[in-house]
């Protein structure tokens, strides 16, 4: 029988970043807390239900990325490409987006720290 890698719970960095390279890119669902994905490129990625709570995403390329539903709280986007990636009902409570690129970015229903909802700033 053969298992499906769709349903580990939690990858670590090495790993995710082998299968990427191999050409997977339906990584949804996964525990990536405290993970450092720091300057990788990761274009169009699905982290959708992603928990990436305390994720290092610094200059990280995730332009035309899913993350869906994803939880952010706390991570690090400082400098990431965001160009039209999906934040749509991400959690992005205290989330670093110092100089991040949110170029076409779609953030409808994504919270922020006290609740803020970036669609109406």
């Amino acid at each position: 029988m053969l298992s499906n890698p769709l349903i580990s719970s939690s990858m670590n960095t090495r790993e995710l970043v082998s299968r990427y390279t191999a050409g997977q890119r339906d990584f949804r669902n996964l525990n990536l807390i405290a993970v450092n994905l720091r300057n990788l490129n990761l274009t169009g990625i699905n982290l959708s239900g992603a928990n990436l709570t305390k994720a290092n995403l610094t200059r990280t390329n995730l332009s035309h990325a899913n993350l869906t539903g994803a939880i952010l709280v706390g991570a690090n986007l400082s400098e990431t490409n965001l160009t039209k990636a999906n934040l749509a009902n991400v959690n992005l409570s205290d989330t670093n987006f110092r100089e991040a690129n949110l170029s076409q970015t779609y953030m409808r229903g994504a919270t922020m720290t006290d609740g803020i909802n970036p669609s109406v700033l």
